[in-house]
C-alpha cells in the first residue's frame, strides 16, 4: 500500500491532470511552431526584405534558431526553481511569458515601417519563446509522470507530447486556412498577424486550465522527507549542481537521444516548406495542407507509441524511432521530387511517426532517468541543452546544404547521421520503465534512480 502523498490521483482526476498539460503545451508549442512557419513562408520578406530570397530565408531560420538557443538558459532557471519550489508554480510562468511574447510579435512593426529595428525586435522576442519552452517541457511531462500509476506512465505521460503535433496541427491550420481566403498580399501586409495574436486568448484558456490542478504528489513527498532529514542540501539548493554530480551519465544519453528525434522532427515540418516550394515545384498551401493532415496522424499515434513503451519497454521503441527515420530519409525526398500530393503527404505521415516512436516514449524515458529533488533540472537540462545542437540548426544547416549542394543527398546524410549518434546513445541506456519515481536518491554508480522491480500495485509511482 502505497502512502497517501504517492498515490495517484482518482481517473478523472488524473485525467484532468493529463488535460492540463497537454492543453498548456500544445499552446506553448503552438506558439514556437508558429513562428517557424512563418519564418519559412512570410519573415523573409517582411523582415529581411533587401536579401536575396534564399538568403532571407536562411536569416529568417538564424532568428528562429536564437529560440533554441534560449532553451538551455530556460532550463536550467526552470528546472533550479522547479525542483525548488514544485512544478505547477513554474509552469504557469512559462504559459505566460510564451503567450505574451508571442502576442507581441502579432503586434510587431515589420522593416518597412522601422527599419533594421524590426528583426531585432523580432529576435528578443524568439528569445522569450525559447527561454519560456526551455521551462515548460519538462514542466510539463513530470507533472504526469509523477500522478501517474506505475504501469501505464509511457502511456499517460506521451500525452503531453502530443502537444506538439497538437500544436502544430493548430500552427499549420491556421496559416493554411489564412493563405487559403486570403490573397499572398493581404496575407504578407497583415493576414500574418491573425495567428499571432489569437495566442492571447489560448493562453487565457491554458490559464484557467492549469491554475485548477494539484502540484504533483510525488515531489511534495520528496519536500518533506528533505525538509524532515535536512540530507540533501545539494539538491536543496543547487538541483543544477546535484545533476551533474549524479547524473553526467543520463544527462548525456538524454542529449544524445534528442539528436535523431529532435533533428527529423524539424526537417520534415519546417524545412519541407522551403523544399517542397522552392525545389518540388509544390505550392504553399499544398505543402501547409501535407503538413496539417500527417500532424493529426502524428497526433493520434504518440500515445499508442506511448503505450507499447509500457509494455516492451522505453529503449526498444526508441530505438524503432531513430533507426526508421535514418532509413526513410531517402525515400522521403524522393517522394517529395515527385511533386505529387500523395507522395508528399506519405514521405511527411511515414517521417513524423517513426519520430512518433522516439517522442512518445520520451517522457517517461527521461523522467525516470533522475531522482525527485533534481528531476526538473534533470530532464530539461538534457532535453534542452540537445535542442541547441539538434533542433535549433536543423533548417538552416538543411536550408544551407540545400543551397550549397541543390541537391537533398547531403540533408538526408546529415539526418542519418543524427540517426546513428541516437542509437549509440540509446543502446548504451539502462531500461528505465520498471524505476520508482519515489525514488528520492541518486544510487551512486548508475548515475541515476536505483532499479526497482516490476510494481505489483498499480498505486505505486
Amino acid at each position: 500500500m502505497s502512502s497517501p502523498a504517492t498515490a495517484p490521483p482518482a481517473p478523472n482526476n488524473l485525467k484532468r491532470i493529463v488535460a492540463a498539460s497537454l492543453i498548456g503545451t500544445t499552446i506553448e508549442w503552438y506558439d514556437f511552431f508558429l513562428y517557424g512557419s512563418a519564418a519559412a513562408l512570410v519573415f523573409n520578406k517582411l523582415f529581411f526584405p533587401d536579401s536575396d530570397p534564399l538568403v532571407g530565408t536562411l536569416l529568417s531560420f538564424l532568428t528562429y534558431a536564437v529560440g533554441f538557443a534560449a532553451r538551455p538558459l530556460g532550463a536550467l532557471v526552470f528546472g533550479h526553481y522547479g525542483d525548488r519550489l514544485g512544478r505547477k508554480k513554474l509552469l504557469v510562468l512559462s504559459l505566460l511569458m510564451m503567450g505574451g511574447a508571442t502576442f507581441a510579435i502579432g503586434l510587431l512593426p515589420t522593416h518597412a515601417t522601422i527599419g533594421s529595428l524590426a528583426p531585432v525586435l523580432l529576435t528578443v522576442l524568439r528569445l522569450v519563446q525559447g527561454f519560456a519552452l526551455g521551462g515548460e517541457w519538462g514542466g510539463a511531462v513530470l507533472l504526469v509522470s509523477e500522478h501517474g500509476d506505475a504501469r501505464r506512465r509511457g502511456f499517460w505521460a506521451s500525452w503531453p507530447q502530443t502537444g506538439a503535433p497538437a500544436g502544430q496541427l493548430l500552427a499549420t491550420g491556421v496559416l493554411s486556412l489564412l493563405t487559403a481566403v486570403l490573397s499572398d498580399s493581404a496575407f504578407g501586409s497583415w493576414g500574418w498577424r491573425i495567428p499571432f495574436l489569437l495566442s492571447g486568448v489560448l493562453v487565457i484558456v491554458g490559464l484557467w486550465i492549469r491554475l485548477s490542478v494539484d502540484e504533483s504528489p510525488v515531489f511534495k513527498q520528496a519536500l518533506e522527507q528533505a525538509e524532515a532529514r535536512k540530507a540533501d542540501a545539494d539538491a536543496e539548493r543547487m538541483p543544477v549542481v546535484a545533476v551533474l554530480r549524479h547524473h553526467w551519465r543520463d544527462v548525456l544519453v538524454a542529449m544524445g537521444a534528442r539528436m535523431a528525434e529532435n533533428i527529423s522532427y524539424y526537417v520534415i515540418t519546417a524545412f519541407i516548406l522551403v523544399y517542397a516550394t522552392t525545389s518540388a515545384g509544390v505550392s504553399k498551401q499544398t505543402a501547409l495542407n501535407a503538413v496539417l493532415i500527417a500532424s493529426a496522424i502524428h497526433f493520434v499515434t504518440i500515445p499508442a507509441w506511448g503505450a507499447l513503451s509500457d509494455r516492451w519497454g522505453r529503449r526498444p521503441v526508441y530505438l524503432i524511432g531513430a533507426v526508421g527515420v535514418g532509413l526513410w530519409m531517402f525515400p522521403f525526398f524522393a517522394l517529395i521530387d515527385t511533386g505529387g500530393f500523395g507522395n508528399l503527404l506519405l514521405a511527411v505521415t511515414v517521417g513524423l511517426v517513426l519520430h512518433g516512436a522516439m517522442y512518445a516514449p520520451q517522457a517517461a524515458f527521461f523522467s525516470e532517468m533522475f531522482a525527485t529533488r533534481m528531476r526538473y533540472s534533470g530532464a530539461s537540462i538534457g532535453a534542452q541543452f540537445a535542442s541547441v545542437a539538434a533542433g535549433a540548426p536543423a533548417p538552416l544547416i538543411a536550408t544551407a546544404l540545400l543551397s550549397d549542394y541543390g541537391s537533398s543527398t547531403p540533408i538526408a546524410l546529415y539526418v542519418i547521421a543524427a540517426s546513428l549518434l541516437t542509437v549509440v546513445a540509446v543502446a548504451a541506456a539502462k531500461e528505465t520503465r520498471h524505476r520508482d519515481l519515489a525514488e528520492v536518491a541518486p544510487s551512486g554508480d548508475a548515475g541515476g534512480p536505483a532499479e526497482a522491480p516490476a510494481p505489483q500495485d498499480v498505486r505505486t509511482v
